[in-house]
């Protein structure tokens, strides 16, 4: 749509600090407050507003995208969304191996193991790991503990991780991101072992490396939108 407004403020409100256009509230795309839970973030998203040019473009808006649907979307059955984001942790990535070459299986144990060591420290849980694409059950008491770690959190966390665990395909590895302080960049690396395997063998073309290079982003975006609504 064609930009309407010339200021964009941030202000505080009963339900969180308050994006205004012009002294106007912004309203999701469900017509509810965009009210966000800290500071930091609500000045993020100003950002983006103030960023527009003679049109508004939500591609540009990642971090207003994410707000609208911890809003929209999460907050009226947050459970729900939490569970859904759990159920990530039986088929985590982390546990499941290459069977060779070598070089390949020792890569992932050099990027993988240190990240399942943490969650078993973290949440005194405990994983299986296997060889090959078989499913493999995980404990019940793992998969309890985590998921009640997961509906602790409240919707713009929930909005993070989501996007965090889909593209990595670990749920410990967003709960790496979100709890433990773990390095985003270098998470993103370790969960793209595999592929950074496959594209030394066969090469990569244009529009793989494209494809690869706007997912490490929406990481990225996903890993500052969980920052900043904790902070």
């Amino acid at each position: 749509m064609k930009r309407f407004y010339k200021d964009v403020t941030v202000v505080p409100g009963e339900s969180g600090f308050e994006i205004q256009l012009d002294g106007r509230p912004v309203r999701t795309p469900a017509r509810a407050p965009l009210a966000l839970p800290t500071a930091l973030l609500a000045e993020a998203i100003a950002g983006e507003w103030r960023a527009q040019g003679d049109m508004v473009d939500p591609r540009s808006m990642p971090f207003t995208g994410l707000a609208n649907g911890a809003i929209d979307q999460i907050a009226p059955d947050r459970d729900s969304f939490a569970a859904g984001i759990a159920r990530y942790g039986e088929s985590d990535l982390l546990c499941y191996r290459a069977e060779g070459p070598a070089e390949l299986v020792a890569r992932e144990a050099a990027a993988w193991d240190p990240l399942l060591d943490w969650a078993r420290h973290r949440y005194d849980v405990t994983f299986r790991v296997t060889q090959g694409i078989i499913p493999v059950d995980q404990p019940a008491e793992t998969l309890e503990r985590l998921g009640t770690v997961v509906a602790t959190f409240d919707p713009f966390t929930l909005a993070g991780l989501s996007t965090l665990v889909t593209l990595s395909g670990s749920l410990v590895c967003g709960l790496a991101i979100v709890e433990g302080g773990h390095d985003g960049d270098a998470i993103w690396t370790a969960s793209e072992v595999d592929e950074a395997w496959e594209v030394e063998q066969w090469g990569e073309d244009a529009e793989a490396a494209a494809r690869s290079a706007r997912r490490g982003n929406e990481f990225a975006m996903a890993r500052e939108f969980c920052g900043m609504s904790r902070a």
